[in-house]
């Protein structure tokens, strides 16, 4: 027996008054796509469906593109957040209409805005922007042709995603089949200023360089066997080999038809781990009992280059939240602009929570989010969460 669908009413959707700052931000993107509008009766706009899909991120009775054409239906919606009533169609279109590199500047306006988030001081002087770098895949439906990934049964989409460590937020993200190159799509997208912190799998001698040439620097695992000539022995105290630090050398890295790839000498700095065995077929090498860490920064102490590499988990965390908690396992486009679009929007989601709270984005605190804009919690319910968060600095 089929299960009747849910039909919105007005009373599960309050508190829309948290997005009327971000609608005013979105509303210089309200024209973008209507060149093609000659006849000037387009029912839906970007700043618009960038506040419907905010709505789907945050609201778990929205579940789907139908729901959101409904939503647009509701009075209270409609004046809040500016929205018209919209057509299935106009939804399912819109990333043939609306471009999400015009969200970009949005993002970096609303990252712009923020505040530290609470973290150990010895990451206060850096001179440069800790910057996590890795990708995510997600499952793609089969007749999503273009997202290739292991063969013709297994999609996959992957997120290659840039996360600012010391605000807790996820500040870039580009979407490209499931085999996309993680490698390329950093070299494309480095920005000058940033302390890259990237796995093994960034490992390539000419995306460090890249790096090092453009004014940013790295933190990278190398691989075990990774061939190198010793230029110095940097001496570690007590201390810091009993956090677990073996070794710190200065080298010059490749072997003798590479050496010449990396112009000059870099640290490589030995860590005590935890082993874990080869993983499944496809999702990466077995793990021994010394990661093997390189960054071009000579000037900083082992274990502030050991915490640093250390806090790389912060996006594995993001992506969880990112796929489960934002809901961005569920792809509401199959075509590449659209599902940016939502990644996009999940983005906004994370640096809006942040900006509300003072705080990285958590699963209680999303989830209170979400009981006030369905009428479950009150305004000052709300306000009592954040202000017991802000006491925990």
């Amino acid at each position: 027996m089929s299960v009747r669908r849910h039909e919105i009413q007005a009373d599960e959707i309050q508190g829309l008054k948290l997005f009327k700052p971000l609608s005013q931000l979105l509303s210089k993107l309200h024209l973008a796509g209507c060149e093609r509008d000659r006849a000037h009766n387009r029912d839906l706009h970007m700043d618009q469906y960038m506040m419907l899909l905010l709505l789907y991120m945050f609201n778990p009775i929205c579940v789907s593109l139908r729901s959101l054409q409904q939503v647009s239906t509701l009075k209270k919606v409609q004046k809040t957040l500016g929205v018209s009533r919209t057509s299935l169609g106009s939804l399912s279109e819109a990333h043939q209409v609306f471009d999400p590199q015009l969200l970009v500047g949005i993002i970096a306006e609303l990252s712009g805005q923020l505040k530290l988030i609470p973290h150990d001081a010895r990451l206060d002087d850096l001179g440069a922007i800790l910057t996590l770098v890795d990708g995510t895949l997600i499952k793609a439906l089969p007749k999503m042709t273009w997202a290739l990934w292991q063969d013709e049964e297994h999609r996959g989409v992957k997120a290659h995603v840039q996360f600012e460590l010391l605000k807790g937020v996820p500040i870039s993200a580009v979407i490209t089949e499931g085999n996309g190159n993680e490698k390329d799509i950093l070299g494309q997208n480095l920005q000058s200023g940033r302390f890259y912190v990237n796995d093994r799998g960034y490992c390539k001698f000419a995306l460090f360089q890249k790096m090092i040439d453009i004014g940013s620097s790295f933190v990278g695992r190398i691989g075990d066997n990774s061939v190198y000539e010793v230029v110095k022995e940097n001496e570690l105290s007590g201390e810091v080999k009993a956090a677990g630090l073996l070794w710190d050398r200065v080298v010059r890295l490749g072997s003798n038809n590479k050496k010449d790839i990396l112009k000059q000498p870099v640290r490589i700095l030995a860590i005590e781990c935890k082993p874990h065995p080869r993983r499944a077929a496809g999702r990466g090498p077995s793990q021994g009992e010394i990661l093997l860490v390189a960054t071009d920064r000579l000037d900083l102490p082992a274990d502030v280059i050991a915490l640093i590499y250390q806090n790389r988990w912060a996006i594995e965390i993001f992506f969880r939240f990112f796929k489960h908690v934002l809901g961005c396992r569920h792809l509401l486009s199959h075509k590449k602009d659209g599902i940016e679009l939502q990644t996009y929007a999940a983005i906004i989601a994370c640096l809006l929570i942040a900006l509300w709270t003072g705080r990285k984005p958590t699963l209680r605190t999303y989830e209170m989010i979400c009981y006030y804009l369905m009428g479950w919690a009150t305004e000052d319910e709300l306000l009592a969460h954040i202000a017991k968060l802000q006491k925990q600095d």
